[in-house]
């Protein structure tokens, strides 16, 4: 009599045929994790469980005034009131490897279905913070009026997103970078998000190939295509989209501007108690937060 299975699960003979499961698992490809690239990750080693918070001493301003000769000097407190990073999101996966199962299958499952669980953590967590950051950039830094000193760049509004195209997306990028030139952000380490799409519309582009961008790098698993302009290009398929516009929120900035941190802080294999079979489970924790407004922006575009 054959091994019976319940609703579901794929039912076993008594002649058991190994190559019933695949010597090999199928290559999965994964959609890169962009957010700890373009974000600030100092404080993740601060995290201990969902409800922490993280506090984010600030650089404060320094008031710069005119000498006169005979004059008091006026004395500055400098002070600067801490950012509070709330670890206030989680996301979790719990899997049974029967035990039927374990000893039919010439795999490890636990092992690859742990790498698989955290590939698809990765997803669910950029997918998540890219959705959620693009509406509290500074208003100088996205619209038809972007540009704080001189609001002379169209980068697309909600309802009249820009198009982009092979002959014009190199502008776009220049235009972004004024921007934050505008806001006197760091030129170093900026980066931009882009999709798949408009990736591919650099490479038709002037620039055509990474490495005339300065960068011979291939892109690899966080998506990165190469520098330009001063930004490091980055590819995800997890960008806002706006279904009515049928437009992305594609993002730029500067790693000052996104504070990102995540913890991983459960992660366990038991017994099950209601069956026979081993039970894998494991908790991220995370949270993020536009803490410099002025080093953030997004151009909206079809």
């Amino acid at each position: 009599m054959g091994l019976t299975a319940a609703s579901g699960h794929p039912a076993y003979s008594a002649n058991y045929i190994p190559e019933l499961w695949s010597a090999k698992w199928n290559e999965k490809f994964y959609d890169g994790s962009v957010v700890p690239a373009i974000s600030n990750t100092n404080w993740e080693g601060e995290i201990k469980d969902q409800g922490d918070k993280v506090y984010i001493r600030q650089k404060p301003d320094i008031t710069i005034r005119a000498y006169q000769k005979g004059g008091n000097l006026k004395v500055q407190r400098p002070e600067a009131d801490p950012v509070e990073l709330l670890i206030d999101k989680g996301y979790y996966f719990n899997v049974i490897c029967d035990d039927v199962d374990k000893i039919q299958s010439d795999l490890d499952l636990l092992d690859a279905w742990s790498e698989d669980a955290t590939e698809q953590m990765k997803i669910k967590v950029d997918t998540e913070v890219l959705e959620g950051i693009y509406s509290d950039v500074h208003s100088s830094n996205t619209g038809a009026t972007a540009g704080v000193n001189s609001s002379a760049f169209n980068i697309g509004t909600s309802g009249s997103p820009v198009t982009v195209t092979k002959t014009n997306i190199l502008e776009y990028i220049v235009d972004c970078g004024t921007v934050l030139d505008e806001q006197n952000v760091p030129e170093s380490k900026r980066w931009f998000v882009l999709t798949p799409k408009h990736c591919g519309l650099v490479k038709k582009s002037d620039i055509k190939d990474a490495s005339l961008a300065g960068d011979g790098t291939s892109i690899l698993r966080n998506g990165r295509l190469g520098m330009l302009d001063r930004f490091e290009i980055f590819r995800s398929n997890l960008l806002k989209y706006v279904s009515a516009d049928t437009a992305y929120y594609t993002m730029f900035g500067h790693p000052s501007g996104l504070t990102f941190a995540a913890q991983v802080t459960k992660m366990e294999t038991l017994r099950a108690e209601s069956t026979f079979g081993n039970l894998m489970r494991g908790l991220q924790v995370f949270g993020y937060k536009i803490n410099y407004s002025k080093a953030v922006g997004t151009l909206y575009t079809t």
